[in-house]
C-alpha cells in the first residue's frame, strides 16, 4: 500500500494521465462486464462509494478508465478513414520552343491532361532560354522574352517540351546543342525526343541512318540518292561526274548548297571548304521535275508535290507551286521507315525529288522542326497539339504529387505456436517479430510459481514501472547458441527479452504478462483465471500497465485471458480500498 501511494504521488506519472481516468473503479462488482461493451457501462453509472471521498479517488478512477480504454482497442477492427478531399493538381507546364510567329497557346486552349489537369504553355526561342539541370531536382528554365515591347522574365520547371526550332545551324551561327543537352540532363520528355533532336544536329549523321534503311529495304523500295562524305577539304580532289551538288556543313532552307558544273569550279569550292573548316558532301545533280514531301504527324499522313515556277534548280527557293497528292503505299513505307530512327520520331518528313526520267530519289529526312506547308497549316498545328497532349497523358504522375493519408495500423492474426515455443508479436510497420517471454523459454521440468517473489525481493526496472524477480538473473536467461544479444526495451517492458534467431528487433515489442509461466499463459484461453489470494497489490497495479500495453497488440486468441485479467484487476482494486 505504501508503494502504491509513493508511486501515484509521483508528479511526472500523474501529469501524464488525462482527466477522467479510472471511473470504472467506483462501480460495484456486479456492474463489471466484457470490455467489448463500453457503451452499456456508460449508460448505467453507479453512485460513488463513501470510501472514495478522498482526493486520491479520482486518480484511481482515471487509472482504471485508461486500462479499460486500452484493452478495448484491439477488440474491434479499425475502420478505414473516410474519403479524403480531392487534391487540386497543379497545371502541367509545356515549353514550346518556336519563334513568335505561331501562338501555340491558342492550340492548347481548353485541353487537359487526362481530361482534368490544366496545361500552361510557355513559348520561347532557343536564343531566349537558359537553364540549370540537376540530378534530383530536374531542370529549371529561365526565359527572357519580349512580348508587345515588354520584356518578360520567368523561371519555371517544365513538364514537357515541344521542339519546333532547329537547335544547330552553321549558316546562322546558331548552336544551342548545349541547351538540348541540359534538357536531356534534366530528364524532360519531349516531342520529338531530345535524343533524336540532338542527333539531327548533323545532316551526314542523319543520312547515315538513311543508308541503313537503304541497305535493309533495297534500292527499289527505298531509292536513296548517291552521296559522298568528306570530313575536310583534303580528300576532295575530283568528282566522278558533273554536275554535282556540294553541301557544306550543316545548314537548312537551301543554304550551304552549291551546284558545280565542272572540275575548275569544283577546285574553287574545295578551297572554300578549307576556309570553312568543316565537312562536306557531294551528290549527283538530279534534273528534277518536281519535289516530293511526305510528312507524318502522329498517325496522320500527307503528301505534297512542289514544282518550281521561277526556274531555280532549288525547288524551295523562289516561286513554286504546291499541291497535295494522294498518299501511296510507297510513300507511306518511306516515312514509316524513317520514323523509326533514333528511337522513334513522332513528327517527321521525307524529302525526295522526281526526275524528268520518272525516277524518285530520297535526299533528306526532317524532324519536328520541319516547316509546315500547304493549305492545312492550322490542321497540322492542331494535330501536333493533340499529339503532345496524348504524350503528356501517358506520363506517370510527378513525384511532387500529394500522397494519400496513411491507413491506421490494424493488428494481424498470427497462427498458434506450440507450448514449447515463444509467441511472436505482430509486425509494427515491418514484419519483425520478437519473443515476449522473459528470460527465454522456461524449462518444463522446473516450472516457476505464479508469484515472482515477495515484495522485499523485487526490484524495479530502470523505468520504475515493472518489478523484476530475482530469477531474471538466473542461468535460465542465458541465450541459446543461435540467439542474438539481449536488448533493452522501452515503455515498461522487461530489459531481458530475447529476440528470435533470424529476426530483427521491433521498435515497440509486446511485453509479457508478469507472474505467469508459458504453460499457464496457454491455459488461460481455455479456463478463466482467478486472482491469486496473496497477490501483492502494488505489483498488480504495475502489471496492469504491461497488460494494457500488450492488449493493444494482442491476437484474438488472447481476448478471453485479457478480459479476465481486467476483471481480476478491478476486484483487486476493490479489495484494496475496502481495507
Amino acid at each position: 500500500m505504501n508503494f502504491l501511494r509513493r508511486r501515484l504521488s509521483d508528479s511526472s506519472f500523474v501529469a501524464n494521465l488525462p482527466n477522467g481516468y479510472m471511473t470504472d473503479l467506483q462501480r460495484p462488482d456486479s456492474s463489471t462486464s466484457s470490455p467489448a461493451s463500453p457503451a452499456t457501462e456508460r449508460r448505467h453509472p453507479q453512485p460513488l462509494a463513501a470510501s472514495f471521498s478522498s482526493p486520491g479517488s479520482s486518480l484511481f478512477s482515471s487509472f482504471s478508465s485508461a486500462m479499460k480504454q486500452t484493452s478495448q482497442a484491439p477488440l474491434g477492427p479499425m475502420e478505414p478513414p473516410g474519403p479524403s478531399t480531392p487534391v487540386v493538381q497543379r497545371p502541367r507546364i509545356l515549353l514550346v520552343i518556336d519563334d513568335a510567329h505561331t501562338d501555340w497557346a491558342k492550340y492548347f486552349h481548353g485541353k487537359k491532361v487526362n481530361g482534368e489537369i490544366e496545361i500552361r504553355v510557355e513559348q520561347a526561342e532557343f536564343s531566349e532560354l537558359n537553364l540549370a539541370a540537376y540530378v534530383t531536382g530536374g531542370c529549371m528554365v529561365d526565359m527572357q522574352v519580349v512580348r508587345n515591347g515588354t520584356k518578360v522574365v520567368r523561371s519555371f520547371k517544365p513538364d514537357f517540351i515541344l521542339v519546333r526550332q532547329h537547335a544547330y545551324s552553321m549558316a546562322l551561327g546558331e548552336d544551342y546543342r548545349s541547351l538540348v543537352i541540359g534538357l536531356q540532363y534534366g530528364g524532360l520528355p519531349a516531342v520529338n525526343s531530345l535524343y533524336s533532336v540532338y542527333n539531327f544536329c548533323s545532316k551526314p549523321w542523319v543520312f547515315s541512318q538513311l543508308i541503313k534503311i537503304f541497305h535493309s529495304l533495297g534500292p527499289e523500295k527505298f531509292p536513296l540518292v548517291e552521296q559522298t562524305f568528306f570530313p575536310n577539304h583534303k580528300p576532295m580532289l575530283t568528282a566522278p561526274h558533273f554536275p554535282v551538288v556540294v553541301k557544306l556543313g550543316h545548314a537548312h532552307a537551301g543554304m550551304g548548297k552549291i551546284k558545280v558544273e565542272n572540275q575548275h569550279d569544283y577546285q574553287d569550292i574545295t578551297s572554300m571548304v578549307a576556309m570553312a573548316k568543316t565537312y562536306a558532301t557531294t551528290e549527283a545533280f538530279v534534273d528534277s521535275k518536281y519535289d516530293i514531301r511526305i510528312q507524318k504527324i502522329g498517325s496522320n499522313y500527307k503528301a505534297y508535290m512542289r514544282t518550281s515556277i521561277s526556274g531555280n534548280w532549288k525547288a524551295n527557293t523562289g516561286s513554286a507551286m504546291l499541291e497535295q497528292v494522294a498518299m501511296t503505299e510507297r510513300y507511306r513505307l518511306w516515312v514509316d521507315s524513317c520514323s523509326e530512327m533514333f528511337g522513334g520520331l513522332d513528327i517527321c518528313a521525307v524529302k525526295a525529288v522526281h526526275s524528268k526520267d520518272g525516277r524518285d530519289y530520297i535526299i533528306e529526312v526532317m524532324d519536328s522542326s520541319m516547316p509546315l506547308i500547304g493549305e492545312h497549316l492550322e490542321e497540322d498545328k492542331q494535330l501536333m497539339a493533340d499529339l503532345v497532349v496524348s504524350k503528356m497523358s501517358q506520363l506517370p504522375m510527378p513525384g511532387g504529387a500529394v500522397p494519400l493519408p496513411l491507413r491506421p495500423w490494424t493488428p494481424q492474426t498470427k497462427p498458434a505456436k506450440p507450448p514449447g515455443q515463444a509467441q511472436l508479436g505482430p509486425p509494427l510497420g515491418q514484419p519483425q517479430p520478437r519473443t515476449p517471454t522473459q528470460g527465454g523459454p522456461r524449462q518444463a521440468q522446473s516450472p516457476q510459481p505464479p508469484r515472482s517473489g515477495s515484495p522485499s525481493q523485487q526490484r524495479l526496472s530502470p523505468q520504475g514501472q515493472q518489478p523484476l524477480s530475482p530469477s531474471s538473473g538466473s542461468p535460465q536467461q542465458q541465450r541459446s547458441p543461435g540467439s542474438p544479444q539481449l536488448s533493452r526495451t522501452s515503455g515498461g517492458s522487461s530489459p531481458n527479452q530475447v529476440s528470435k534467431p533470424g529476426t530483427t528487433l521491433t521498435s515497440q515489442p509486446r511485453p509479457p504478462m508478469q507472474g505467469r509461466s508459458t504453460s499457464q499463459q496457454g491455459e488461460e484461453s481455455k479456463k478463466p483465471a482467478t486472482p491469486h489470494p496473496h497477490l501483492n497489490k502494488s505489483q498488480s497495479l504495475t502489471n496492469s500497465l504491461s497488460t494494457s500495453d500488450a492488449s493493444q497488440r494482442g491476437t484474438p486468441s488472447e481476448d478471453e485471458a485479457k478480459a479476465e485479467t481486467i476483471r481480476n484487476l478491478r476486484k483487486s482494486f476493490a479489495s484494496l480500498f475496502s481495507d
